[in-house]
C-alpha cells in the first residue's frame, strides 16, 4: 500500500500562489494515477485535479481550470499542485490520493487558506 505525504499548504493573500507537494513511499508511483482533492468547512470533498500514471491523461474541475496546474515527477515519486491566483473560496484541506487498479490510498491532508 503506498503511503502519501502532502506538504506545501498555508495562508497566502487572494491572488497570490503555492505549490502543493505529495511524495509517494512505493517505487512503483509510476503505476499509480495520482490527484488532488480539497475539502472544505461543511462541504463534501471535491475533486481539484487529476493526472494518469504516464501524465499524459490530465482532468480539472471547472473551478480550477486555468489556474492551477498538476504534474508528477516519477523519478522523484512525487506530485505536485501549482496554484495561481487563489481565491478565499479556494480554501480547504487538500488531499492527494492515488489509485491503481480500484484501490485507493489518501494523504493526511494540508491547509491552504486564502484570505487578506
Amino acid at each position: 500500500q503506498v503511503q502519501l505525504v502532502e506538504s506545501g499548504g498555508g495562508l497566502v493573500q487572494p491572488g497570490g500562489s503555492l505549490r502543493l507537494s505529495c511524495a509517494a513511499s512505493a517505487n512503483i508511483f509510476r503505476f499509480y494515477a495520482m490527484g488532488w482533492y480539497r475539502q472544505a468547512p461543511g462541504k463534501q470533498r471535491e475533486l481539484v485535479a487529476t493526472i494518469s500514471s504516464s501524465g499524459s491523461r490530465i482532468n480539472y474541475a471547472d473551478s480550477v481550470k486555468g489556474r492551477f496546474t498538476i504534474s508528477r515527477d516519477n523519478a522523484k515519486n512525487t506530485v505536485y499542485l501549482q496554484m495561481n491566483s487563489l481565491k478565499p473560496e479556494d480554501t480547504a484541506v487538500y488531499y492527494c490520493n492515488a489509485e491503481r487498479l480500484g484501490s485507493f490510498a489518501w494523504g493526511q491532508g494540508t491547509q491552504v487558506t486564502v484570505s487578506s
